[in-house]
């Protein structure tokens, strides 16, 4: 799914024109993107949260060269998935099945 197609499916669902759903995921988007800007987490319960995380400096490797190359530490965005998201992509879920939702709790017989 593209953002046309998240935009489309936001305004059928909520009753608004495109335009207005659009604008609403914008505004969404900007204030995950500032909150993150700022080293805050952002959480939405059932669905996952976002939070920026330090990756260390390493040694790495130039696939052409094969030399060895310092890598900078850097910032990255992380995302955890909630318990609702996982639960409702597990398609088909069965105990112990492997995916986290809450049947992986019960024990195969």
């Amino acid at each position: 799914m593209n953002k046309s197609e998240l935009v489309s499916q936001v305004a059928e669902s909520a009753g608004l024109t495109k335009v207005e759903a659009e604008k609403a995921l914008k505004s969404v988007l900007e204030a995950i993107a500032k909150a993150l800007a700022k080293d805050e987490s952002v959480t939405l319960i059932g669905f996952g949260s976002f939070s920026v995380t330090t990756r260390a400096a390493r040694t790495g490797r130039n696939p052409q060269t094969g030399k060895e190359i310092k890598i900078a530490e850097k910032k990255v965005v992380k995302f955890n998935v909630g318990k609702n998201l996982k639960e409702s992509v597990c398609a088909k879920p069965k105990a112990g099945c492997g995916c986290g939702c809450k049947t992986d709790k019960l024990k195969k017989k």
